[in-house]
Order: structure tokens, then sequence, then C-alpha cells
């Protein structure tokens, strides 16, 4: 007879083997946990549904780094789905703060041409973004757009910690310098 209460055997080391019935049954057993989660902080439907996957990314990704010996599954996967919703709403405090930043700026001075420099500035920054070496312009998109943390942009792309942030800050002081060396024509 099969007792109930036996332990469910750990799926984490065999997703970090890469075995896809794995993940998918990982996703099966610790969705609701992952959901409840979220819902907790989030109320966009939309966002929660990127969220959750970004989550399951997330434990695919770290799989590897499980250890049974200190924590339960249950309790990692609750670990990274913490920090994968703290992330989330650190990054969406920033960005509603810089909307608003921006919102008062503009409406400050004169819309038309402030709307014109700013399309014409974030043109040049993409130009001059799309110069620089891939893996500089990648942890600089990473921290500016997706809002990651400098360990996370390690984490992520397995650069070390140092190497990020002299790819980024030597990528924005290039990129700053050379915006700031246009002519009153618009053209460096």
């Amino acid at each position: 007879m099969h007792d109930v209460r036996t332990k469910l055997q750990p799926l984490l080391p065999r997703v970090a083997r890469g075995e896809v019935d794995a993940f998918d049954a990982c996703i099966e057993r610790y969705s609701p946990l992952v959901w409840s989660l979220a819902k907790k902080f989030l109320r966009d439907a939309a966002g929660l549904e990127d969220l959750v996957q970004e989550i399951f990314i997330d434990i695919w990704r770290n799989a590897g780094r499980f250890d049974a010996l200190k924590a339960s599954e249950s309790t990692w996967i609750a670990i990274i789905a913490r920090r994968r919703v703290i992330d989330r709403l650190r990054r969406e405090a920033r960005e509603s703060e810089l909307a608003l930043v921006e919102t008062a700026n503009v409406s400050s001075v004169d819309k038309g041409y402030s709307q014109v420099d700013a399309g014409d500035d974030a043109r040049r920054a993409h130009e001059l973004l799309a110069v620089l070496p891939p893996e500089q312009r990648r942890v600089i998109l990473m921290s500016v757009v997706d809002g990651l943390t400098h360990q996370e942009i390690a984490t992520h792309t397995g650069i070390p910690l140092g190497t990020v942030k002299i790819h980024i800050r030597r990528g924005l002081e290039q990129t700053a310098q050379a915006l700031r060396t246009r002519t009153p024509e618009g053209r460096s």
C-alpha cells in the first residue's frame, strides 16, 4: 500500500540535468505555490503571467544551485519567487518615479520642442549604443531597460561582477560624452 505521506522525489536535480519532463513536472507541482506568492503582490493579470513565467525561467536557470541540505525544494522555489517578485516591484517603482520626473520636466517646457528633443536624444543614444561592443551594450541594456542590479546581471550572464560594473560605467561614459559633444544642429 502506498503511503500518502511519502516524500515527493526532488525534481530540481533532474531539471538541472536538462530533463524536459522534470521541468514540466516542476511547473505542475509548484505552480500553485508560485502563483499564490505572485498574486499577493501583483494585481495586473498580464503582468502576473509574465512574472510567473520569469520565476519559472529563473528556477530552470538556477536549478543546479539547489542544495537539499540547506532547504526543501518548495522553500528554495518560494525564495526564488519572492526575490523575483521583489525585483519586479522595485523595477515598477523606479519606472513610475521616472515617469513622474519625465512628466514634470515635459510640463515645465514647451511640449512640442521637448518631445522633438527627447526623440532626437533617444535616437542618438540608440545609435551610440549600437556601436558599443556587444557584451558592453548587453549589460547596459540589462541594467537600464530591464532594471537588473549589477549582481543580477553577473548571475544571469556569468560575467564577473567587477567586469559588469566596468562595462556599464565605460559604456555609459562613452555614450554620455558622445551626446555632450553634439553640435547645435544635433550632429556629432
